[in-house]
């Protein structure tokens, strides 16, 4: 795999990963009962996104990690995929 498929494959697990983390453990300025006026109450109590980035950056590295070893090592692909269709040939 060249250097920059590789790169554009860990960006869409890396982004994909973000927004699965992105929620996990949020509390919200309404579960601490300190509304800030001015933003709503779904806004986030605290800012961590140091910690959101870490938790994505390492997740996402495991899961290309397994996606290389199945793609590069394996050599299983998108062609060893079984076809649920009736192929018209």
């Amino acid at each position: 795999m060249p250097i920059a498929t590789g790169m554009a494959v860990y960006f869409i697990f890396w982004w994909l990963t973000l927004f699965t983390v992105l929620p996990i453990g949020l509390r919200t300025q309404a579960d601490e009962d300190d509304v800030t006026l001015g933003t709503v109450p779904s806004a986030p109590h605290k800012h961590r996104m140091g910690r959101v980035f870490l938790i994505t950056t390492i997740i996402s590295a495991l899961i290309f990690a397994v996606f290389y070893i199945v793609n590069e090592k394996l050599g299983y692909g998108v062609n060893n995929l079984p076809v649920l269709y009736p192929r018209l040939d």
